[in-house]
């Protein structure tokens, strides 16, 4: 009986009980002391960027350079298209061209005939002047003559013949040059529609060189492939994706944090970033910037408040993080790897 009443008053349990009331109470003031200080969200991944390769003309595949997964640098020839047909084109345009190239010889030949017989019809009129001039020299004299009885009147009209005939001359001659002058602006505006068509011609060779130069597809920029979508002698439209490069050597983190969560936090404000693929490697790095709208509202179809019953959802802002010290830890980083992120507040 003194056994047990001793056991009952045994000031051990009392002491476990406040051992554990004591750690519970200083976990629980560290706990809230640091949710005054920190804002935490495991609502977060890692970001780069991502490029798709999209061909800009449509062909089949010829050659495919490159494997699921390589690393490439930017301007590595990673896709051929064939491209027989374009070069076939190429030479059709050519021989065009060479033809334009022909057309505006012969109007250029046209056009200096045409100015030759030009010259030509000018010193005919000065010529029909000169003659013309003379025959009513001539005539004048001889009606003067005739009027006094010195010659006789067969001779007074060969004058007058030799006059208007003059005339008459010098008037086609004046019709000729003038019909020249018209045909001459017929030929110049030829020579420039075969220049403007010779233009149109080099236009058409250098777009189809354009093509061509699309058959060969670089890569924009460095980094690692996804999956190949392609097959050699398959054929691709043009815009269809035929994988993507990953930029593995630029990453950041975007945080969900919710709406309760973002009015203490800048940019600049230091956080600590924890992966879930390598629990043992932690990241720091600070707020680069805060979205202007939430999550919500660059979905398909955001929600609308105004319509139907209202049920009050918290909202999630995006959050852009850096990544200090990127280089050391590019090699273990991928995009879309969860990771959670403790943002540090003021109080």
């Amino acid at each position: 009986m003194e056994k047990e009443t001793a056991k009952k008053k045994s000031p051990i349990r009392l002491i476990v009980l406040g051992v554990l009331v004591l750690t519970g109470l200083y976990f629980g003031i560290n706990a809230w002391q640091f949710g005054k200080t920190h804002e935490t969200t495991d609502n977060a991944q890692v970001e780069t960027q991502l490029v798709p390769v999209l061909p800009r003309v449509s062909g089949y595949i010829k050659n495919i350079n490159v494997k699921d997964y390589d690393s490439v640098k930017a301007g590595d020839l990673l896709v051929e298209l064939d491209d027989i047909e374009m070069q076939l084109q190429l030479q059709q345009l050519e021989a065009d061209y060479r033809q334009a190239e022909v057309d505006v010889e012969n109007a250029n030949a046209n056009l200096s005939s045409t100015r030759a017989a030009l010259k030509v019809n000018k010193g005919n009129i000065e010529l029909a002047q000169i003659r013309i001039n003379k025959a009513t020299e001539d005539y004048t004299r001889d009606n003067t003559l005739h009027q006094q009885e010195a010659i006789t009147t067969k001779q007074l009209d060969d004058s007058k013949y030799n006059f208007n005939t003059s005339k008459q001359q010098l008037e086609n001659t004046k019709i000729d040059l003038a019909s020249a002058q018209k045909k001459l602006e017929v030929l110049e505006t030829n020579v420039k529609k075969s220049l403007s068509v010779l233009d149109v011609k080099k236009a058409q060779i250098d777009q189809q060189k354009l093509k061509i130069s699309y058959t060969k597809i670089y890569a924009p920029m460095s980094g690692r492939l996804g999956k190949k979508n392609i097959s050699t002698m398959q054929f691709v439209q043009a815009g269809t994706p035929l994988f993507t490069i990953v930029n593995d050597s630029t990453f950041w983190v975007v945080a969900n944090y919710k709406e309760n969560q973002i009015n203490k936090m800048h940019e600049g404000t230091p956080v600590s970033i924890a992966l879930d693929a390598y629990p043992a490697v932690k990241l720091t790095g600070k707020i680069e910037s805060l979205s202007d709208a939430t999550g919500a509202k660059f979905s398909m179809l955001p929600p609308d408040n105004a319509s139907g019953n209202f049920v009050k959802v918290t909202q999630r802002v995006p959050v852009k993080i850096s990544i200090d010290n990127i280089e050391k830890y590019h090699q273990i980083l991928r995009a879309g790897l969860s990771v959670k992120v403790i943002a540090s507040v003021p109080e």
